[in-house]
């Protein structure tokens, strides 16, 4: 009897206990994938991002759960990525700059200053190195709401094993066991 008494305090909080991820998981349908500085087909998106936004993309297709669409104010969660990168320079002489990593130790260069002579822009950016993959709620204004799910990790949205985006999937199967995208794709 008294065992008993003492596991009923347990039993109640696993009972009661919440899901590792925001209901909006199991009634989403519609999804669309973005990087921190913009859609795929964002000029002078950084290459990296490019890759993860489609890589994840794919996995989401393979997925099944969810269904992309191509437009973002159509969409109920919003997929943003960002490839780690501690530094980059982007260098060019146009509106479509192309990212060179940074030699170790050393600082961007200022606008025009190549070492050539040739006048060009440049630019810095810094960040985390992790890999990040954060999802959003729109609100009916179609502004972001959130993040209802975040995380960071080294190599974390390298394929194919696309880890950050395998733990989100992993916690929304947990929570919310079964559902499947049934409804056609949005354009």
């Amino acid at each position: 009897m008294a065992l008993l008494l003492a596991a009923l305090p347990t039993m109640a909080f696993a009972k009661n206990k919440k899901p590792d991820v925001a209901a909006v998981f199991a009634n989403a349908t519609y999804v669309y994938v973005e990087s921190s500085d913009g859609g795929l087909y964002q000029p002078g998106l950084d290459p990296g991002d490019r890759q993860a936004i489609a890589d994840v993309q794919d996995a989401l297709r393979d997925w099944n759960r969810y269904k992309l669409t191509s437009q973002r104010d159509q969409a109920e969660l919003i997929f943003v990525v960002r490839k780690g990168r501690l530094a980059n320079e982007r260098i060019g002489g146009g509106q479509n700059p192309v990212p060179q990593p940074l030699p170790p130790g050393q600082s961007p260069r200022g606008p025009g200053q190549t070492g050539a002579g040739a006048e060009v822009e440049a630019g810095a950016e810094v960040g985390p190195e992790e890999d990040m993959l954060r999802v959003y709620a729109l609100d009916a204004n179609h502004k972001l709401m959130g993040p209802v799910w975040n995380r960071t990790q080294a190599d974390g949205l390298e394929e194919p094993q696309l880890l950050l985006f395998k733990q989100l999937k992993a916690a929304v199967e947990k929570a919310y066991p079964g559902t499947t995208a049934s409804q056609p794709s949005k354009p």
